[in-house]
């Protein structure tokens, strides 16, 4: 059984690994082989090519290095069409591996894409292509798998493998203690974001927000986790620059112990939201970009809401500040709001918990079990 698998990213280093391990409960002598990151690495997996090859984000940056991407896909095709896999996986990375996969198909090796493209939400007619291109799309979340069975694409949710790892209840001293908080005055979890692009326009919108919210609440204490040292350096640099001293301790890392020790969150959109959603948060979203931007997926984007758990339930759950609506006053006092509504906080927790039992089903068992299930079928 030789089973080709391509990850671009870290994220879907995590995603191939627990793949991997479960695959190789139904399949002992399998030989995995592809592109993958060092978790999928250790799994057994034979990667021709560093998987950082493909990780590249940004117009700009995908333009330099467009003519190497182009090689290491045309040698994987060429390479296994040759000697085809019994399956192939993309795991993400879609303006990489939809073509991958269209090519390969068109030759006879069975095709799964792991991970939606966000086709749901603007440039739907990728649908058709991504039809062409596999047997089986294997969806994250329930509503996209939705999306894929109203447009005849064969699809299975497998759930996220977060919702698998986050247990259904974190309390918060363990978590306050680890990071030296004080446990009886109220914690917000300020999270900028990943990239220095996003800290860059997002991070003295937080700051000014915490200052807003002290001027009502003197009591607060406020965290933020850097993803990096280079985005500790950044934010440690602009709470230099504030003119006023704010309470807030930085962290390198530890995101998800930081939003567990929290009473709410501000934080930009993206899978964070997921997350602070599985720990069961209240969370005000914001977010913000270059005003072009922004202007044009204004006009692409067909979904009303940005943040997971708003997409997840199809209504506001929690509130969105997208652009010129995130403002220091705006955030503040919705992040107020959500520290001081008890009642409506405890109907917030209850649907989060509805949620993430949705998505808890086994993610990487899921997986390849649909996986096994298409190499033994029929075309």
């Amino acid at each position: 059984m030789r089973i080709a698998i391509v990850a671009g990213e870290t994220s879907g280093d995590m995603l191939g690994a627990g793949m991997i391990k479960a695959l190789k409960k139904r399949y002992p002598n399998a030989h995995f082989e592809g592109i993958g990151g060092p978790l999928m690495q250790a799994q057994g997996m034979e990667s021709f090519v560093p998987m950082e090859r493909l990780a590249v984000m940004g117009l700009v940056e995908v333009l330099g290095r467009l003519f190497e991407l182009l090689k290491v896909r045309r040698d994987l095709i060429r390479r296994w069409r040759a000697d085809p896999p019994d399956v192939f996986i993309g795991i993400d990375a879609p303006d990489f591996n939809l073509t991958l996969e269209q090519k390969l198909r068109a030759v006879g090796v069975k095709t799964v894409h792991y991970v939606s493209p966000s086709v749901w939400a603007w440039r739907e007619k990728r649908v058709f292509k991504i039809a062409k291109a596999v047997d089986l799309m294997m969806t994250l979340f329930p509503f996209e798998a939705r999306f894929y069975e109203e447009h005849n694409v064969p699809v299975k949710f497998v759930g996220h493998h977060l919702a698998d790892s986050i247990p259904f209840e974190t309390p918060v001293k363990p978590a306050r203690e680890h990071l030296g908080l004080e446990l009886d005055r109220p914690v917000v979890c300020l999270m900028p974001g990943s990239r220095s692009g996003e800290v860059a326009r997002l991070g003295d919108l937080f700051l000014a927000t915490a200052e807003r919210m002290l001027l009502k609440r003197g009591d607060l204490q406020f965290i933020i986790p850097a993803a990096s040292v280079d985005r500790r350096n950044q934010i440690e640099a602009m709470l230099s620059a504030h003119p006023r001293t704010l309470p807030i301790k930085v962290v390198l890392g530890q995101s998800q112990t930081c939003m567990a020790a929290a009473d709410t969150i501000l934080l930009a959109s993206g899978t964070a939201t997921l997350e602070a959603m599985l720990l069961k948060k209240p969370m005000v979203v914001s977010y913000k970009m270059a005003p072009l931007t922004y202007r044009i997926l204004k006009r692409l984007v067909t979904q009303p809401y940005i943040s997971l758990p708003n997409l997840l339930a199809g209504r506001e759950l929690v509130p969105e500040f997208i652009q010129h609506e995130a403002t220091p006053d705006n955030l503040a006092e919705a992040l107020l709001v959500r520290l001081e509504d008890s009642d409506a906080m405890h109907q917030l927790h209850e649907t989060f918990q509805f949620i993430h039992r949705q998505l808890r089903r086994g993610a990487d068992d899921e997986a390849a079990s649909a996986i096994a299930e298409l190499i033994h079928s029929e075309r």
